[in-house]
């Protein structure tokens, strides 16, 4: 058995502007750096045996806080990297509309095995998450694990866990510097709770957008 506490990223000003991100190396905004020094407070104290996070800089930012409270430092997994969009990242919805309306097209139809060209379908990017969380679950068992990392790698982890279709948009919510709580016990995987954000209050709020474009 392995426990996981699994965090998104702090905001981006391309969160706030609806751009695709994938694996395009943006940083926190301000509100960002307020939202991972919330979440460094709100997790003081916590039992954490290892700290991870995804090689993009708005991950490693998010930890940065986490590394001061708890004492760790973070280690790099470029596996749990956002999933790549290819061609659209940098691109706002407006823009792709305009520029490329047959892959917008073909991306609102949540085809688990389409790849936008230069990017990674999402029965990929699945297999990609799954084989790095097993082999950490593997190489850690009896341990709690810190991971920050992206919306799209807990869309991932909340359709394993509940045993969904990878095809289909997004089914849950996932706020920036939200709190997960995962455990991998065998070969599955359990939540155990989701999207904890009391620590977020009074914070400005993101727009929200539909589907998720900017994880």
């Amino acid at each position: 058995m392995t426990d996981f506490v699994v965090i998104r990223h702090g905001e981006t000003d391309w969160n706030r502007e609806h751009r695709f991100q994938g694996q395009i190396d943006v940083p926190l905004n301000a509100i960002g750096q307020q939202q991972a020094q919330r979440l460094a407070t709100a997790l003081a104290g916590e039992r954490v045996d290892l700290l991870l996070s995804s090689d993009l800089q708005r991950a490693r930012q998010t930890a940065l806080p986490l590394e001061r409270t708890l004492a760790r430092t973070a280690q790099v997994q470029p596996g749990f990297r956002e999933q790549g969009f290819g061609v659209l990242e940098g691109l706002d919805v407006p823009t792709i509309k305009t520029r490329h309306p047959e892959l917008w097209a073909q991306w609102l139809r949540h085809d688990a095995d389409y790849a936008l060209p230069s990017g990674e379908s999402v029965r990929q990017f699945h297999a990609r998450v799954l084989a790095a969380l097993r082999d950490l679950a593997r190489e850690h068992a009896g341990k709690t694990l810190l991971l920050v990392t992206h919306g799209g790698v807990l869309d991932m982890l909340w359709r394993t866990a509940h045993g969904l279709s990878l095809n289909g948009p997004r089914e849950c919510a996932i706020p920036n510097t939200g709190i997960n709580r995962l455990r991998w016990r065998g070969d599955t995987l359990d939540i155990l709770r989701w999207a904890e954000d009391a620590h977020l209050a009074g914070l400005p709020e993101q727009p929200a957008t539909a589907p998720p474009t900017d994880d």
